[in-house]
């Protein structure tokens, strides 16, 4: 008799163990797939753009939001220059940032600059200036266009590593004027880069 009384008592502890197992597995879900670390700038316009399910989007964009607007896309700026010039000739980081057209035109010059045997060598020093030149509501969608000034080394090479275009040795100062856009409506904060203007 006692032994039964053990079998039973084994039993028990093993279907209490499994349950427990299962509570926890549930809880903090399992290991699949690549769980490598991003770098910690692409993790903060993550943050940035991170959904947050709990509040009703704002259409409001009064000064408050304009500083918060003008962080992330700094941030952003600066991850699809760099992730543009990468080497790997596609855009990863910065996907989410980018709307269909604007990816696949980076995606195209990524190829072609492939096809050539060219690559490009980039230190990105900083943003000197990021301002608001307009915002408008169209419907609605919200249109921010902004002025960048930043500075960069940056050059490409061919095949044999010789200098294509740019300077290695040398501090860039760049001016570009990009467009973001965001549904209001939406529950999705994200900015998308919609258009770069000339």
């Amino acid at each position: 008799m006692n032994y039964s009384f053990e079998y039973i008592d084994i039993i028990l502890l093993a279907m209490i163990a499994g349950f427990i197992f299962l509570r926890l597995r549930g809880i903090l879900g399992k290991r699949s797939g690549y769980e490598g670390k991003s770098s910690p700038q692409f993790q903060e316009v993550l943050n940035k753009i991170k959904v947050d399910s709990q509040k009703k989007p704002s259409d409001k964009f009064d000064d408050e939001a304009q500083k918060e607007f003008l962080k992330g896309a700094k941030i952003a700026y600066e991850t699809i220059i760099t992730d543009f010039s990468d080497n790997d000739n596609k855009i990863t980081n910065a996907k989410p940032l980018l709307n269909k057209d604007i990816y696949d035109q980076f995606d195209d010059a990524l190829k072609n600059r492939a096809k050539r045997g060219h690559y490009a060598e980039i230190t990105f020093i900083g943003v000197n200036k990021a301002e608001i030149k307009e915002h408008k509501k169209n419907g609605n969608i919200l249109n921010v266009t902004v002025d960048f000034i930043a500075e960069v080394i940056t050059c490409i090479r061919d095949k044999e590593k010789k200098i294509v275009s740019g300077d290695p040795e040398k501090i860039k100062k760049i001016y570009d004027t990009w467009v973001f856009s965001r549904d209001t409506t939406s529950v999705n904060p994200n900015w998308q880069l919609v258009n770069i203007l000339t």
